[in-house]
């Protein structure tokens, strides 16, 4: 039987490509949406003070690190599993309703703000995860198995929808969580979840047979079964070594939150080394590791000289790829912290207005363009899939009222001077030679007790907020990472609740409006993070023309190039964060937006070099027999620098309190920079052990 993956597939088309592939894009897109509008909002929630107009859960850095490193390290190894069962069992559609459906539950479970909820929430998102990344994938594949040269222009695509998802769920949830509550911004990415679920269901009628359960090839005597054998067998050491090195890395995944969050260990504090020296969590991690590395050697050397040298090849580039991650990954980590606490995100005036512009631009266009993309999808198969047609027509209904809703909240915002008392001490000074001779104003704070020795002085500052006021109004407002918040009734009844609750005296400060200015606007932390899908949908067609044309450069320079652009990046914010002094608290010293901005331009760069290119290399390289294994080793590398990236991120707060912000930040400039270096170095043995591909 002829499956519907084949040239009639294509009848239905939607700029060129099968109307089926744009039902994918936008499961995709929701999907993306949801898992990056919640991973924005993740290391924000857990460190964010827990007494505020918005508060969190004030975790260390360091526990937060832990636990969304397991979070992204299993996020890259179950999808190892989901493909197996999609293959053998429950299909590729099934397991994409599934998984996203059990993603759903997760983002749920994530609003009610409880650790238990977010535990269960975590897992679920990690397990949906598993099932749906490998097979969506999977789907766009079989789609075009006749028909191969359309392939590449099929998953740029797909890879657009990836990138808006990701750029509307980081904006949208974000501001939502900032602005609103994190519940909010939790429970939005799990709407868009559930209608892109559904969205893909009723779609049912367009694929056909596609994605179905696979069915068991039945054989007779006049067939006879001649499967290719494998060179290069598992042996009963290889699968003993892959199942003692998987336990290892998994409980070592869970071990490590489990015993920073609740002191709870699973594996022996000391083993081998004196714990002082070296955990034993550590000491057992890397035993595994090197197990794992043992099994690759033994297998690869097992292999021709020609096999083997490619091979070898790849294992570098996992090695290179582990590093690239475990400083790319630092923007989900200390780069969301180092945006909230010491970036300046406030804009007045024209720096308000230019932002408004910009920031609506960067919003409507791409929003139309995959709007007017929906339109075309409806025209071809409103006939055939209209309730799927109507639940993406709902789905794009919420995204334009929260995006009207989000500008129009940003052109409210209002500034104002206001007036409010102060202590002066001049015995407390800045720790910055340049203000070392300034006083220290102290809020005077509502619960204080004013000593006879106290000198009290009015104070001016400028406060942005979306509520009308008039001069003279009396306010009240609560300092948080260095700004003053001007507090709701509602906010301030819980705020002086939780003050009580907590046996601390309010920090709630009297003020009074003085004078009224020009617009002022507090740009959301998450808002930073969007730059990413921003500068791939800007530059990455330019990087495929570089490939595709004669100046393309060998593998090992794009991985070196990748690597030492992103070291720039953070090059930058090394340079830019000198000013902040060592052990300076979250708010007091700010530095310009431009720097972070910068990253997260350099970052991208360095991505585009090396992420797009990585797997299409190992399937060159890897032989059919051994190539499921080696994009499961890929994914392995991947996963730990997703977890060496949490960890070195939650210590961003101890690094710079011990020596400086700037110092920080040139750890992950020279370590990249380094490895880029030997990569390019490299070079010449590299494209000899290729042996020819390119």
């Amino acid at each position: 039987m002829k499956n519907k993956s084949s040239s009639n597939f294509f009848d239905s088309q939607v700029l060129g490509h099968p109307s089926g592939l744009f039902v994918l894009f936008f499961t995709e897109m929701w999907e993306r949406f949801s898992f990056y509008g919640m991973r924005v909002l993740l290391i924000n929630f857990l460190t964010m003070a827990i007494i505020g107009s918005n508060p969190g859960w004030a975790w260390s850095a360091v526990n937060a690190g832990a636990l969304f490193g397991t979070y992204a390290m299993l996020l890259y190894l179950t999808p190892i599993l989901g493909g197996l069962i999609a293959d053998r069992y429950i299909g590729y559609r099934w397991a994409i309703v599934i998984g996203a459906f059990i993603m759903t539950l997760g983002h749920v479970s994530m609003t009610f703000e409880s650790e238990s909820s977010l535990y269960l929430g975590l897992a679920l998102l990690i397990i949906g995860n598993g099932l749906f990344k490998p097979n969506i994938t999977s789907i766009v594949s079989e789609i075009y198995k006749e028909v191969p040269d359309k392939k590449d222009g099929a998953y740029t695509i797909f890879y657009m929808g990836v990138n808006a998802g990701a750029f509307f769920g980081m904006m949208l949830c974000g501001y939502l969580a900032e602005k609103v509550g994190w519940s909010w911004g939790f429970g939005l990415a799990g709407v868009f979840m559930l209608l892109g679920t559904l969205q893909f269901w009723l779609a049912k009628p367009l694929f056909g047979t596609i994605g179905n359960i696979p069915k068991k090839v039945l054989t007779n005597s006049n067939v006879v079964a001649n499967p290719p054998q494998s060179l290069n067998p598992f042996t009963f050491l290889d699968k003993i070594l892959i199942v003692l090195s998987s336990i290892i890395g998994l409980v070592y995944a869970i071990n490590d939150p489990l015993s920073k969050i609740k002191g709870i260990n699973i594996l022996p504090q000391e083993f081998i080394f004196n714990k002082d020296l070296i955990e034993g969590p550590l000491v057992i991690a890397i035993l595994g590791l090197l197990m794992f590395l043992y099994l690759i050697i033994t297998r690869i050397i097992r292999y021709e000289k020609i096999v083997r040298n490619r091979m070898i090849v790849v294992v570098i580039f996992a090695f290179l790829t582990m590093f690239f991650f475990a400083s790319f990954e630092q923007g989900a980590t200390s780069l969301v912290i180092f945006a909230r606490d010491f970036t300046n995100r406030l804009v007045e005036g024209k720096a308000a207005t230019i932002y408004l512009i910009f920031n609506t631009l960067l919003t409507i266009v791409p929003l139309v363009i995959i709007s007017w993309v929906l339109y075309l999808l409806f025209k071809k198969t409103h006939h055939k899939i209209l309730s799927s047609n109507l639940v993406l027509g709902i789905s794009f209904a919420i995204i334009w009222g929260l995006v009207i809703w989000l500008l129009n909240s940003d052109r409210k915002s209002h500034a104002y001077e206001v007036e409010y008392l102060a202590i002066k001490d001049p015995k407390v000074n800045i720790e910055n030679t340049e203000k070392s001779s300034e006083n220290i104003y102290t809020p005077l704070s509502e619960s204080y007790q004013i000593k006879p020795s106290d000198s009290i002085v009015t104070k001016k500052m400028t406060i942005a907020s979306q509520t009308e006021y008039n001069i003279n109004d009396s306010i009240l407002l609560h300092e948080e990472i260095g700004i003053m918040v001007p507090l709701s009734k509602n906010q301030e009844e819980r705020i002086r609740e939780d003050y009580k609750t907590h046996g601390l005296e309010s920090k709630i400060i009297k003020a009074k409006i003085s004078d009224i200015r020009d617009n002022k606007i507090e740009i959301t932390t998450s808002w930073f993070s969007i730059l990413n899908s921003f500068f791939i949908i800007t530059f990455a067609s330019l990087f495929t023309q570089w490939w595709d044309s004669k100046y393309n450069p060998s593998a090992a320079i794009k991985f070196g190039l990748g690597l030492i652009i992103m070291a720039i990046g953070f090059g930058v914010l090394a340079y830019g964060s000198l000013e902040i002094p060592k052990s300076s608290a979250p708010g007091i010293f700010r530095v310009s937006m431009l720097w972070l901005i910068l990253a997260y331009l350099f970052h991208t760069l360095g991505e585009l070099c090396i992420s797009p290119v990585g797997l299409s290399y190992v399937s060159k390289l890897v032989p059919g027999r051994m190539i499921a294994f080696m994009f499961g080793m890929w994914y392995l590398a991947i996963a730990i620098g997703s977890k060496l990236a949490a960890s070195l991120g939650g210590m961003v707060e101890e690094i710079s309190k011990e020596y400086s912000m700037s110092y920080f930040f040139l750890v992950f400039t020279f370590i990249p920079a380094l490895a880029g270096i030997i990569c390019i170095t490299l070079n010449p043995l590299i494209k000899k052990l290729m042996h020819g591909v390119k």
